[in-house]
């Protein structure tokens, strides 16, 4: 391999020696050292061999003094590659060109990557490292990545850790989100947990407070379910006299058969959109940030109108896309009338919609059973869900005051 690698940078020439005794010119060859390879003999007088670009320059001196006649094959390598360019300057300016571009672009980032990221945009972090200086076509070098990273989290609360890492033209961002504590309940807070919403308890779990009500009680929304006024008893032989009131943050689950009942609506006659036939088009290129506009007016005349993008970004064979893109947008006008719309699929669409709105409402709750109505009335279709539910009712709130039971002290009796 290193071989091949030597002779394709000095050059290398085939030639078909014909004469008598062609093998003194192999002879005169290695007499004067000069490095031949690839002998093949055509015929008891003719061959082919290889030497060197340096070595076919002399060549024909050799064999003259042999009588051999020799024809060049062919040549190959970098030399006789340059070669070709000799007089044709626009070809030559091209290549120079190219390398030149080669060799000052690989210095400037065109591709950055965003990894490890899930919660967190990766827009909102580009964003933020756009504004700390690190942007497509900016010069790679002149980078401090390690400052950088710290500058850019110190503004992204929710990312805990930042590395950046040059990779000739691609900056590889990676990142690490932050793990947020739960919060935490204040027990300084003291209250009650009421029904949020009305029901038959079914269920009841308490952790601290008293149970006001039991399982199979019948509650309305704001009634209370579990106190947080605790009333102490006092000791077995102490005269029946209770040590007072004790107010705790209430805390516990109740879970109830709830019923609720949710309604939607669509108007029976929807606008349309019907295309009139105008359009217009606009095409842009895009080149590492930069937008350039190639249509005469790049403003849109219709009031109203749709708007569709086709896009083209140049890719990299390994499939990594370069900061080149060109953009065509096609502007199609149109008006609106009315039609009347399928009741079926109307009716259909209000349900699933009612039925996610459900399943949002309940959390953790379950639906046990559900029922749809649906009615027509001064054009609207409305549909009606009923549903019967298993949730959880009771919801903390923090006590206003003392009742009057915890502000009085015991009295002893005489």
């Amino acid at each position: 391999m290193l071989r091949k690698m030597i002779n394709g940078l000095r050059g290398s020439v085939r030639l078909e020696v014909s004469g008598a005794f062609p093998e003194r010119f192999l002879n005169l060859c290695a007499q004067n050292g000069m490095a031949f390879w690839d002998v093949e003999w055509l015929e008891a007088t003719r061959l082919r061999l290889t030497l060197t670009r340096a070595g076919g320059r002399a060549a024909p001196e050799l064999a003259g003094r042999v009588l051999c006649e020799l024809s060049r094959v062919k040549t190959g390598g970098v030399p006789f590659f340059l070669a070709r360019f000799r007089k044709r300057y626009a070809l030559l300016v091209g290549l120079c060109l190219s390398l030149t571009a080669v060799l000052v672009l690989s210095r400037f980032i065109l591709i950055i990557d965003v990894e490890g990221n899930e919660t967190v945009p990766t827009a909102q972090i580009l964003s933020e490292l756009r504004r700390q200086g690190l942007r497509v076509g900016v010069y790679g070098p002149g980078l401090d990545e390690r400052d950088l990273a710290h500058e850019a989290l110190l503004q992204l609360p929710d990312l805990s850790w930042m590395a950046i890492n040059l990779h000739g033209t691609r900056a590889q961002v990676l990142v690490r989100e932050a793990v947020k504590k739960p919060p935490a309940e204040d027990g300084s807070v003291v209250g009650d947990v009421v029904a949020e919403s009305g029901g038959i308890v079914s269920h009841m779990e308490v952790l601290s407070g008293e149970a006001v009500c039991q399982e199979g009680d019948t509650v309305a929304a704001g009634d209370v379910l579990i106190s947080g006024s605790v009333k102490l008893p006092g000791p077995k032989y102490g005269g029946g006299v209770d040590l007072g009131w004790s107010q705790v943050r209430a805390a516990g689950r109740i879970y109830a058969r709830t019923w609720r009942t949710l309604t939607a609506q669509v108007p029976l006659e929807a606008q349309v959109k019907q295309y009139t036939g105008s359009e217009e088009t606009c095409w842009s290129l895009t080149f590492l940030g930069v937008r350039t506009v190639f249509s005469r007016n790049s403003g849109i005349s219709f009031p109203e109108y749709d708007k569709i993008s086709r896009a083209w970004t140049a890719a990299l064979p390994s499939g990594r896309e370069l900061p080149l893109t060109l953009k065509c947008e096609t502007v199609r006008e149109y008006v609106t009338v009315p039609a009347p719309i399928d009741r079926a699929a109307a009716q259909a669409l209000l349900e699933e919609r009612l039925e996610l709105a459900l399943r949002a409402a309940l959390g953790d709750g379950e639906a046990v059973s559900t029922a749809f109505s649906a009615a027509e009335r001064d054009g609207m279709l409305r549909v009606t869900l009923q549903a019967e539910c298993r949730e959880e009712i009771g919801r903390f709130v923090p006590a206003q005051g003392l009742p009057e039971t915890a502000a009085q002290e015991p009295q002893p009796e005489v």
